[in-house]
């Protein structure tokens, strides 16, 4: 058994106006190395033999209205904790992978779009923020890291930088990621430096390629005796919801959920959204029908995590493994009368699942305190008993995981920030919203337990009390108290501002 997580004893680092939601300046980067080789493993010791192996699960788009249809990622829940109040960075792909692979917030990664001059991969890479990423911690401290599946919008298989092979980031031994591999069939994947094209098989179904590869690593890692961290970051259920052939009648007559926000504007809404009409009928009938694809298509991740759990036990490791779930951002579906989408502060979009089991976490828990995907990395770094990187805005989770309360016992942050730049509405973005009035404008956002307040561009805000209005219908920005509006302003300054884990620390805590 490996040492638990609340007994690893490595310690963790802990608006250009205000306002204003702008894109704001990103921070520096490292400067980009000449040489993208991949680096030779660290040699196996005594201490690499003792920390716990990790499997990350990330999925696109995947909503929490969708954990009821996923019976062994439940399963998964209560062998081992959820985060209540868990949110990412930006509901959008890159921004947020970004932030969970450097453990940084968007106005300092600088990765604030899908693609373009600010954001998507090629600025992720000219900015050199693959140099300090949570695989490149693992790999030096002695972990075998594999990632399979979705990268970063605007990779593809056979990019490659001054000549030479198709690229892999650094702190990756083994690698296989696409690029528009969303139907999931007839895709290629880069397999460690070399292309392969796929098909239309019942057997090329991504999700299921994906799984073999992953239960493959997994097998030889374990008879290898050194520890390993695997990523697989499925395409499923982003548009257009494929799901494997042998799912793809399931759940006949299954429609979406509808809360009181389903086609209903908020009380006193924000001026892009005050006009929107009643959504139509043909909407209605086809955002039901979506659902139900959505429902159809996760069916081989909820399979997949099974059998990677299955692979462990098999392998002998299950019990020195931390299996992690999640999505790298929500989606809503007729809530507010918007088609379906993301990239609002809306709790269907940021708001996602986070689900963690392993050697040291409580079965059952349920944590509540506010975590970010920041915040990822820091953990598997602490995890792994690599030093955290400094220049990181996160901070480890592990010691939430024995139902102690950090806001009482180390100053927990009370509230997560979300930002959103630009909306997207360039046509080779995979997320391109053809109706522009469904997406928002630059925004930044505060979350706690207790409401959501957002700052837009256009001036406009909106303030949400969660306990009273769960489902966001009643807009009260406007009643509020000068002096608490002032108080709200500076800490969302603070936060979407703030560098480092120090300072973004201590900005999170300075609002309740």
């Amino acid at each position: 058994m490996v040492t638990t997580l609340i007994r690893l004893t490595v310690a963790v680092s802990l608006l250009i106006t205000t306002g204003c939601a702008t894109v704001k300046a990103p921070a520096a980067a490292p400067s980009p190395s000449p040489s993208h080789a991949r680096e030779s493993p660290t040699p196996i010791t005594e201490t690499t033999k003792t920390r716990p192996n990790i499997v990350f699960v990330l999925t696109d788009d995947l909503s929490d209205d969708l954990l009821p249809y996923l019976p062994n990622v439940l399963a998964l829940q209560k062998d081992g904790a959820s985060f209540a109040n868990y949110t990412v960075t930006d509901s959008l792909c890159c921004p947020s992978r970004a932030s969970i692979l450097t453990g940084r917030y968007p106005h300092n990664t600088g990765i604030v779009k899908n693609n373009g001059s600010d954001g998507g991969f090629r600025l992720f890479h000219s900015r050199a923020e693959e140099k300090s990423t949570f695989a490149t911690d693992l790999h030096a401290a002695g972990y075998r890291t594999a990632f399979y599946g979705k990268y970063m919008n605007e990779y593809f298989p056979r990019i490659t930088f001054g000549g030479g092979t198709p690229y892999v980031p650094p702190g990756w031994d083994e690698w296989a990621a696409g690029g528009d591999a969303y139907d999931g069939f007839n895709y290629e994947l880069n397999e460690n430096g070399k292309v392969r094209t796929y098909g239309s098989r019942p057997q090329d179904y991504l999700t299921d390629v994906l799984s073999a590869k992953a239960q493959r690593f997994i097998t030889a890692s374990a008879a290898a005796g050194r520890p390993f961290m695997l990523e697989v970051a499925t395409y499923t259920p982003h548009l257009p919801y494929v799901p494997a052939p042998r799912d793809a009648h399931g759940f006949p007559g299954l429609t979406s959920p509808k809360n009181s926000a389903y086609d209903t504007v908020p009380e006193d809404a924000p001026p892009w959204l005050a006009g929107h009409p009643p959504l139509p009928t043909w909407l209605k009938k086809h955002i039901d029908d979506s659902f139900r694809k959505r429902v159809q298509s996760i069916q081989s991740v909820d399979l997949m995590v099974s059998e990677l759990r299955a692979t462990l036990t098999r392998a002998g490791v299950a019990d020195d493994t931390v299996v992690v779930f999640s999505s790298d951002n929500g989606y809503h579906m007729g809530e507010h009368r918007l088609n379906p989408g993301k990239m609002t502060a809306f709790e269907s979009d940021i708001k996602v699942p986070l689900i963690a089991a392993g050697p040291g976490i409580t079965a059952g828990l349920v944590v509540e305190e506010p975590v970010e995907n920041i915040d990822l990395r820091p953990t598997f770094a602490q995890l792994a008993g690599a030093p955290v990187a400094a220049q990181i805005d996160g901070r480890s989770v592990t010691g939430l995981l024995d139902g102690t309360t950090p806001a009482e016992a180390d100053g927990w942050r009370t509230a997560a920030l979300i930002e959103h730049s630009d909306p997207a509405t360039d046509p080779k973005d995979p997320d391109y919203n053809q109706d522009s009035e469904n997406v928002p404008p630059s925004y930044d956002a505060l979350r706690t337990r207790a409401f959501t307040y957002v700052e837009y561009v256009d001036g406009s805000r909106e303030y949400y009390d969660h306990r009273s209005d769960p489902d966001q219908m009643l807009n009260l920005a406007s009643g509020l108290d000068p002096e608490r509006v002032t108080e709200l302003r500076e800490a969302l300054h603070a936060l979407n501002t703030c560098a480092g884990a120090t300072a973004c620390g201590a900005a999170g805590r300075s609002i309740r």
